[in-house]
């Protein structure tokens, strides 16, 4: 039987989905040890696939992967904020290294989840957001990613909302990212209490209305929903859906980032539909194991 792998590579975690023709057979996830280097984290991610073979007593026919780090057309990443370690290290081999005989690709996070969340919806044109470490952002124009992986990955996250705002691990300022990640959050909403706030205190103070949670909160989706918006001025998506691990927490965030859409909408300019992505914070991992399949076909 054909076991098909994918794997949602993040920057505290990875997760892997092995599925075959009938459906899923294998669900795990690891959180990434401190912060040394690639082949640490290599090695790490070794250890995993090991154990996940000789759970599954078969091969894998093929692996996809979404990865959130940025990589040039020589399959070397070219930056990777969350994990600056793995600058420089050629991709295409590691990933041959680690499953040898198989078919292996990968592509951004965010284009896999939106490919995954736009065949979840029935929807050929949809942007996709992930609100979990970083922000990652995916489009789909007429069925397809946009711009589509050889022309590099649609880094929403990145797109500049806030002239002088707080610096992003880019390098530059007022990144949606350094706005709305859930760190980023996070860390707000600890300026705001005065103490330091986990996520599970903010998903706690969120849903008892305490005003420094929803202030928290309140800024990242109206950030959201500006990103959103200039997107939606540019190439007219039918509707956006918010994902990711994050936002999937905090009940009733899609509807925040809804309101602040109707906030920003021009006349004549309906509000771009937003609801929750269906896949939760599954998107990513969704979409690797789709392109798996995808690959073991050609």
């Amino acid at each position: 039987m054909d076991h098909y792998l994918g794997i949602d590579v993040g920057g505290t975690k990875v997760a892997f989905r092995v599925e075959t023709g009938t459906g899923p057979v294998d669900e795990t996830a690891f959180g990434w040890g401190p912060r040394h280097s690639a082949e640490a984290d290599l090695a790490q991610l070794a250890g995993h696939v090991a154990e996940l073979r000789t759970r599954l007593g078969s091969p894998l026919r093929a692996v996809g992967v979404a990865m959130p780090g940025t990589a040039g057309p020589d399959g070397r990443v070219t930056a990777w904020p969350s994990r600056p370690e793995w600058t420089g290290l050629a991709l295409d081999v590691a990933l041959r290294d680690l499953f040898p005989g198989s078919v292996v690709a990968w592509a951004d996070d965010g284009d896999l989840g939106a490919l995954a969340e736009a065949r979840a919806a029935g929807c050929d044109n949809l942007l996709y957001v992930g609100v979990g470490t970083g922000i990652g952002g995916g489009l789909v124009l007429h069925g397809e990613p946009c711009p589509g992986t050889a022309r590099g990955s649609f880094e929403l996250g990145h797109v500049v909302v806030e002239l002088d705002g707080p610096p992003c691990v880019c390098g530059r300022r007022g990144c949606l990212q350094a706005i709305a990640s859930g760190p980023a959050t996070l860390d707000r909403a600890a300026r705001l209490r005065g103490t330091a706030v986990t996520f599970d205190d903010l998903r706690q103070a969120w849903g008892d209305g305490r005003p420094w949670a929803v202030d928290a909160v309140r800024r990242t989706a109206r950030a959201l929903a500006a990103a959103v918006t200039g997107v939606q001025e540019l190439v007219h998506p039918d509707r956006v859906v918010i994902g990711g691990g994050f936002a999937a927490g905090l009940p009733g965030f899609a509807g925040r980032v809804s309101e602040h859409l109707a906030e920003f909408a021009r006349p004549g300019q309906p509000p771009l539909p937003a609801a929750p992505a269906a896949l939760g914070g599954l998107s990513s991992l969704r979409g690797a194991v789709s392109l798996a399949r995808l690959v073991a076909t050609r």
